[in-house]
């Protein structure tokens, strides 16, 4: 009878092991064939792709807690919804003037940014402990990064978390406390960078290009240095770049002639990477939003350009033929004259012009 009772809970036990292996094979499939997605085009079905996939890893990551391909899963597929749909839908609304959804879209980019920081920790805690110790300054957190990540695998976790807490602060910059914490979301792109610099279309020098540019007295030498260095290196197939570098640098800058040249390269560059295709196409529907003349008035304050792609076109008409002058009335004479009186109306005051808005750098994050 013993020997029967030990004999089933063998079988249970193995019954056991053999579902964790299983599921534990899926969810390293499913990270490795995630990049699929990078090949479409069609933002409505990568839209309702994205959300369901999210119910799927949360799904996994409670079936297997400890699984890192998971936790990179969600890390990564929380930054790009945020950025890629969230952001998106908030910017839309802006646009339209639409108060309410502006800030509904916001409190959801705010939470997918948000639950991607707590995921991105809880992957990076898998590597090893101390995090919230090594945060006590610069130089000790990124001594715990150097010692305990050192593998092109590490980088692309980096990345995601990193970027993560670059998003979540971008939007929270009217929060002081967040505000005062954005050198930590550096420290980590700086070592995903020294690790892996090459990771989803160098999309960590992307995202400190921006960084760099975060405000006209920043590192915006740095910034240029940066962004100047990615477009060689992506033979300015990753329209990713162009787009952070007229939205962030250009736009920093005041450099209308830039920003406007360089929108205008992402919407009509023709010879791209098809394993680009997504983040293309999102770029070029945030350069279609960001090259009016509202928008760069709005968030760089500046005008457009003379003779660039949103000056008023001349105009083709013959000029209208002069009036003639009217027939002058005959004179008044000197004893009725009297003065016109004084106007007591002031010139109204001009209306300041508008601040940019600060933002730092979204890569669409794919991989």
């Amino acid at each position: 009878m013993t020997s029967l009772f030990l004999a089933a809970a063998l079988a249970l036990t193995s019954t056991g092991c053999i579902k964790t292996m299983i599921l534990n094979g899926t969810i390293e499939g499913t990270r490795k064939a995630s990049t699929a997605l990078d090949t479409v085009g069609d933002l409505e079905l990568v839209r309702t792709a994205a959300q369901a996939g999210l119910v799927q890893f949360e799904g996994m990551h409670k079936l297997a807690p400890d699984n890192t391909d998971a936790l990179f899963l969600l890390t990564k597929a929380w930054v790009s919804y945020g950025f890629g749909f969230c952001e998106d839908d908030m910017e839309t609304a802006h646009d339209a003037g639409d108060a309410a959804a502006e800030a509904h879209h916001f409190e959801r980019a705010t939470l997918a940014y948000g639950r991607a920081v707590k995921y991105g920790l809880e992957l990076l805690s898998h590597h090893a402990s101390g995090f919230e110790a090594a945060k006590k300054n610069d130089a000790s957190l990124r001594a715990w990064l150097k010692d305990n990540f050192s593998s092109e695998e590490d980088g692309a976790d980096l990345f995601w978390a990193g970027y993560a807490w670059l998003a979540r602060t971008s939007l929270g910059k009217d929060d002081p406390a967040m505000v005062a914490e954005l050198w930590v979301a550096v420290a980590l792109l700086d070592r995903s960078v020294e690790l892996n610099p090459t990771y989803n279309h160098y999309s960590g020098s992307i995202a400190l290009g921006a960084y760099h540019a975060r405000s006209a007295s920043a590192e915006m030498d740095e910034s240029k240095k940066i962004f100047d260095s990615v477009l060689e290196k992506t033979q300015r197939k990753s329209l990713l770049v162009q787009l952070n570098y007229a939205t962030r640098y250009a736009c920093a800058k005041q450099d209308p002639a830039m920003y406007e040249k360089l929108l205008t390269e992402v919407l009509t560059a023709t010879d791209l990477d098809p394993d680009m295709l997504l983040t293309n196409t999102i770029s070029r529907r945030r350069a279609k939003r960001w090259l009016t003349e509202k928008r760069m008035f709005e968030q760089c304050s500046m005008d457009p350009s003379p003779g660039g792609p949103l000056a008023p076109a001349p105009s083709t008409s013959p000029p209208a033929p002069k009036a003639a002058a009217p027939v002058a009335p005959p004179p008044v004479p000197a004893a009725s004259a009297a003065p016109a009186p004084a106007s007591s109306a002031k010139p109204a005051a001009a209306a300041p012009a508008a601040k940019p808005a600060a933002a730092p750098a979204k890569p669409a994050p794919k991989k």
